[in-house]
């Protein structure tokens, strides 16, 4: 069997799979854009993970397993191109809103709204740094925002952000306050450049560190408002 014929096997495979059960399934030794199919709900033809209608009956899909970069047609990491994510959003978000779907059967309008929710949620996910850091190390395998109060803290983010509250509880004036603002917001930007290489480099611990450091500063950045707005009730 050559290259060519053992592939269309496999994807066979996993179409019969898929069929089989309406479950997506993978096979790592597929092209990545062929890896995960699953079958069309309406005519049980193939369809593509990530993808919102089947290609051959136009039926609206359910928004599967398919991750937020997936949903919105972007590469998984870090970086990721704005300009693409708004158009990418804004034009699927036409394609699905539940409007377009309200003479449809019940089964379509309950797909639409489920879609239109996954991919509301994608994109607010990825258009926030902190939030697409996060959810980025989770699909790494590392969840960083559990609660559990047990992850150690870097000693060095901890006194960082010790000193940043007490200049802030000690400013007096907006000026003192700005001053404040405009630390957190060049720390801000420095850490969303290092979580970028420690990306790149695959380093999830370093990433995780940085994702911790960004929170706390993003808290700061949202304390100085509260903290300027109290100072102006004094009058």
């Amino acid at each position: 069997m050559n290259a060519t014929s053992e592939y269309s096997a496999k994807r066979k495979v996993t179409l019969v799979q898929a069929r089989a059960d309406g479950a997506a399934r993978r096979d790592p030794k597929e092209a990545p854009e062929d890896r995960i199919v699953q079958a069309c709900w309406s005519c049980q033809g193939p369809v593509a993970l990530g993808e919102p209608f089947c290609s051959s009956c136009k039926a609206v899909q359910p928004p599967g397993q398919a991750d937020h970069f997936q949903r919105l047609g972007l590469p998984r990491g870090f970086e990721i191109d704005t300009a693409m994510l708004e158009k990418s959003y804004f034009q699927m978000q036409r394609l699905l809103h539940p409007d377009r779907f309200a003479t449809r059967t019940p089964k379509e309008k309950t797909l639409s709204q489920q879609q239109a929710t996954s991919l509301n949620d994608a994109y607010e996910t990825l258009k926030d740094p902190l939030a697409r850091a996060a959810y980025l190390a989770n699909l790494m395998g590392r969840d960083v925002l559990k609660e559990d109060g047990n992850a150690p803290v870097d000693p060095m983010i901890l006194m960082e952000a010790m000193e940043m509250r007490e200049a802030l509880a000690e400013a007096e004036t907006a000026e003192d306050v700005a001053a404040v603002t405009k630390r957190a917001q060049g720390e801000i930007t420095d850490c969303e450049n290092e979580l970028s290489d420690a990306f790149a480099a695959a380093d999830l611990e370093q990433a995780a560190s940085l994702i911790t450091r960004l929170k706390y500063l993003r808290k700061l950045a949202d304390d100085t408002r509260a903290r300027r707005a109290e100072l102006r009730g004094r009058g």
